[in-house]
């Protein structure tokens, strides 16, 4: 955990020095942090909001984000999943053959809400879709809707995890996000047929 905030204090100190680069550098390492997690998706969104204003801000880090859990998904489709299917899915009694099957079987509206939760490692669940058999469709609409609530609460609350905890009104805030993506997610499911 320490090690996280040294890394946070670093790239937001990088982020304060190098000026007007600096939204852009951001923007750059929105899309890289969904495949590297290491790096402060808060600190990227938060800037973007600062340089760029709440609506230009907002649509940069939100297309920027999905952009990454996309290419990430993309990654581990692609160059993985073939390797991965062979060594663990195909011993259906493995453990991990038994974990994939619970994400094979995650409804559209349920993984709408595991992503937009903003303390939820999207990384995982970027490589752990990738490598389900969850359609690429089903992932798009599901990030496309999410991300919205999740850059919404890095660019305006943009606090810990521990402190919405201590905060019940952040807490809240998450809780009434989840439930807007939900019904939002149902909507969409229902308009499109994405299952």
């Amino acid at each position: 955990m320490e090690i996280l905030r040294e890394i946070d204090i670093i790239i937001t100190s990088m982020l304060d020095n190098i000026g007007f680069l600096a939204p852009l550098l951001a923007s750059i390492l929105i899309v890289v942090e969904s495949i590297i997690p290491i790096l402060p998706l808060s600190v990227f969104i938060t800037l973007n909001f600062y340089y760029f204003g709440v609506i230009i801000g907002f649509l940069i880090s939100w297309i920027l984000t999905c952009i990454g859990c996309y290419v990430s998904f993309i990654l581990f489709r692609n160059n993985v999943k073939f390797w991965f299917d062979n060594k663990f899915i195909k011993k259906k009694e493995s453990k991990i053959a038994k974990w994939m099957g619970i994400v094979n079987r995650l409804k559209f509206e349920q993984l709408v809400i595991i992503l937009s939760i903003p303390f939820t490692p999207a990384f995982i669940v970027n490589i752990v879709s990738g490598l389900s058999e969850m359609s690429k469709r089903k992932f798009i609409f599901a990030i496309v809707i999410s991300k919205i609530f999740l850059v919404l609460f890095w660019g305006f609350v943009g606090t810990t995890f521990i402190d919405s905890f201590q905060n019940p009104i952040n807490f809240l805030k998450i809780i009434l996000a989840c439930l807007v993506a939900f019904i939002i997610s149902k909507i969409v499911n229902k308009k499109f047929n994405i299952e």
